[in-house]
């Protein structure tokens, strides 16, 4: 049976989209530019140059080639296509910011927000610093430093995190700044995708390290959420404590007096001090992190083990943790993370690309 022949309609939407994407990634081309970067011909690209004109999408920004031969005009992006709103709620506060389609912030702002922090503070936080920026925007990406429901984009309260906001509901909260869809995940989960790039491979297990305790598995380069959202909550993995006692991971930190004063949060500068001062406090923090990352090697089978977070990365914490793993029956070798602000790297890298779609999506 012969295949049928893609209609008119669909092939001037294909070229559309090319013109688009052209200028999503090199912001000003002429249309042959535009021609010779997608292998499609200058009398088709000109006709699809036109009509994305005349939808209010392309625009003649008035520049002209020079040198021998015809001018050439220089095509652009409409201005005025959307926005999308970029979120991270952490201890540290909540930031947000607006990028374009070409992936420029256009917009930043700042809420304050305490570690001990309830539903409705962060609430107002959330709303607050989405309210400083110019909006609606078309969509929102949130990174949120507590376990997300993949089902509803709510955070779920797990027994001694150190930062819990309850159940709070961010596309609700920011349903008044936003217009379409609003995309949340765990802060872990978006470091994670971050480090995909940098690492080159496409099965890691990211580690975070720090005030709080992460994970994320990656396979076939994609974050494996789990049923709920909940894969990679290494807190409560039971391991190696002090003296060879088994307990939950994150009891190990207190056993040790590594935690901040009336909070279950790790003390950052004390397990820092701890960590160069006395080489058996290091061994034991290897063995426990070790422990719960054997067992992420037996089941995930990565090719790498990414250590991110403020004592993650620290040198004499990675040699230990990598001492450990190498002498296990299947070993995994350990690297440093190695992306700034990794969770809002990715989760505005998604939001550039999503908001892309809802572009592109506008010629068809």
């Amino acid at each position: 049976m012969t295949p049928a022949k893609p209609s008119l309609e669909m092939l001037r939407a294909l070229t559309d989209e090319n013109v688009l994407r052209a200028l999503m990634a090199d912001r000003r081309l002429t249309r042959a530019e535009i021609a010779a970067r997608t292998g499609i011909s200058k009398p088709t690209i000109s006709d699809a140059v036109q009509r994305l004109a005349a939808s209010g999408l392309v625009v003649d920004t008035g520049e002209r080639t020079t040198g021998r031969g015809r001018s050439g005009s220089y095509y652009a992006l409409a201005p005025g296509l959307g926005t999308a709103l970029v979120a991270s709620i952490s201890p540290r506060g909540v930031t947000a910011e607006t990028v374009d389609v070409l992936g420029d912030t256009v917009g930043r702002a700042r809420a304050d927000l305490g570690r001990n922090a309830g539903e409705h503070q962060a609430a107002r936080a959330l709303a607050e610093a989405a309210s400083q920026l110019e909006g609606p925007s078309r969509l929102a990406v949130v990174s949120a430093a507590d376990p997300v429901d993949r089902a509803t984009g709510r955070l779920i309260r797990l027994p001694d995190a150190p930062f819990l906001v309850g159940a709070l509901d961010p596309a609700a909260v920011l349903a008044p700044h936003v217009t379409g869809p609003v995309l949340v995940d765990n802060d872990v989960n978006w470091a994670a995708r971050a480090e995909h790039a940098a690492v080159g491979v496409d099965d890691f297990v990211y580690v975070h390290l720090g005030e709080g305790l992460g994970c994320a598995v990656v396979t076939d380069g994609a974050v494996r959420r789990g049923h709920r959202g909940l894969a990679g909550e290494i807190a409560h993995v039971c391991t190696t404590g002090p003296s060879g006692t088994a307990m939950p991971l994150t009891e190990v930190f207190a056993a040790l007096g590594l935690r901040r004063p009336d909070s279950t949060a790790i003390d950052v500068p004390a397990l820092e001090a701890a960590i160069t001062s006395d080489a058996g406090t290091a061994e034991t923090l290897a063995r426990a992190v070790g422990g719960v990352l054997s067992a992420a090697v037996a089941l995930a089978d990565p090719a790498l083990i990414v250590l991110g977070g403020e004592w993650g990365r620290l040198p004499e914490m990675r040699s230990a943790i990598n001492r450990r793993l190498a002498v296990g029956p299947r070993p995994a070798g350990v690297v440093a993370a190695t992306v700034d602000s990794p969770e809002l790297t990715a989760a505005r890298k998604r939001a550039v690309a999503e908001l892309r779609k809802l572009v592109v999506g506008a010629t068809r």
